[in-house]
C-alpha cells in the first residue's frame, strides 16, 4: 500500500501565515502539521512508501524538512511544477499526476496535508480493506448543520454505504462530513483519470467522490472519533495549536 499526502495548495485564506510557508509545515504545538500526519501513517504496517505532492513555490521547503525529519517509512517529495494559485492542478489533478508519474499499482491512502486528527486511521484502513475494491472515505460528525455548508455532506445506509454526497450543500440534512481521508483500491485507481477525462473538476476531492456515487461505484464511509481539525483558516489553526499544546502539557 502507498500513502499520498496532498500538500500542493497555496492556502491564500491563511495569509499572511502562508505567504512564504506552506500550510502543512506550519507549526502546531511546536511541530509541523505534516509530521502529525506522517506519524499516523507510520502506524499502518502495510504502507511501504509515502508520497508528498507539493508545488514549485514550496518544493525546497519540503525537501529541507525531509532532510531534518527522521521517518520510519520511505518518503518522496514530488513537485507538480505549478507556481501560483491560478496554475494549481487541484487535489484531484495532483492525485492523478502522482499515480501516473510513480506508476502506482497498489492500494492508495490519500490524506490532505492540513488534516489533523487523533484517532482511527488503523481502524479506517481495516474498514476500507474489508470493503475493497470499493472506495472508502473518512467521515466526521460535526453535530452542526450550519457548519456542514463548508464541507461535503454525507448520508449513509445501514451498511455504511454512501447514498448521498453533496459538496457544500445549501440546505444540509446531515451532520456527517467528509474529512479528506480516502482509500482507493488498486483496481480502481484508473477511475480518477476517467473522471478527469470526462471533464470533472480537478479541485476538491469531494467532486470525484460525488461522481463515483453518481456512476454507481460503491463508496463507503467510516466515522472517525476524537478531535479533528481541518485547518482552513487562522481561527481553526489557533484552536488546533492550543489543543495539541494542552496534550503536551498533560503528558508532561
Amino acid at each position: 500500500m502507498k500513502a499520498l499526502i496532498l500538500a500542493a495548495g497555496y492556502a491564500t485564506r491563511m495569509y499572511p501565515l502562508t505567504l512564504d510557508r506552506p500550510k502543512p509545515l506550519l507549526p502546531v504545538a511546536g511541530k509541523p502539521t505534516l509530521e502529525y500526519i506522517v506519524e499516523r501513517i507510520e502506524e499502518i504496517e502495510e504502507i511501504d512508501q509515502v508520497f508528498v505532492v507539493t508545488n514549485e513555490k514550496f518544493f525546497k521547503q519540503f525537501a529541507d524538512w525531509q532532510k531534518k525529519f527522521s521517518a520510519r517509512k520511505t518518503i518522496k517529495i514530488l513537485n507538480d511544477k505549478t507556481s501560483s494559485e491560478q496554475e494549481r492542478l487541484g487535489a484531484i489533478g495532483d492525485m492523478d499526476l502522482v499515480i501516473k508519474k510513480e506508476r502506482i499499482a497498489d492500494d492508495l491512502l490519500v490524506i490532505a496535508g492540513d488534516n489533523l486528527f487523533e484517532l482511527g486511521l488503523r481502524e479506517f484502513v481495516d474498514f476500507a480493506q474489508h470493503r475493497a475494491p470499493a472506495s472508502s472515505i473518512g467521515l466526521y460528525d460535526i453535530k452542526d448543520k450550519e457548519a456542514v455548508r463548508r464541507y461535503s455532506q454525507v448520508c449513509l445506509d445501514q451498511n455504511d454505504k454512501i447514498i448521498n454526497f453533496k459538496e457544500k450543500p445549501k440546505k444540509p440534512t446531515s451532520t456527517l462530513v467528509a474529512k479528506c481521508i480516502y482509500f482507493f483500491s488498486k483496481s480502481k485507481l484508473g477511475l480518477i483519470s476517467e473522471y478527469l477525462s470526462s471533464g470533472g473538476s480537478t479541485d476538491a476531492p469531494g467532486h470525484y467522490i460525488a461522481w463515483l456515487c453518481q456512476k454507481r461505484f460503491a463508496v463507503y464511509g467510516f466515522i472517525f472519533c476524537g478531535k479533528w481539525y481541518d485547518i482552513g483558516n487562522q481561527e481553526i489553526y489557533k484552536k488546533a495549536d492550543k489543543y495539541f499544546a494542552s496534550l503536551q502539557e498533560g503528558a508532561g
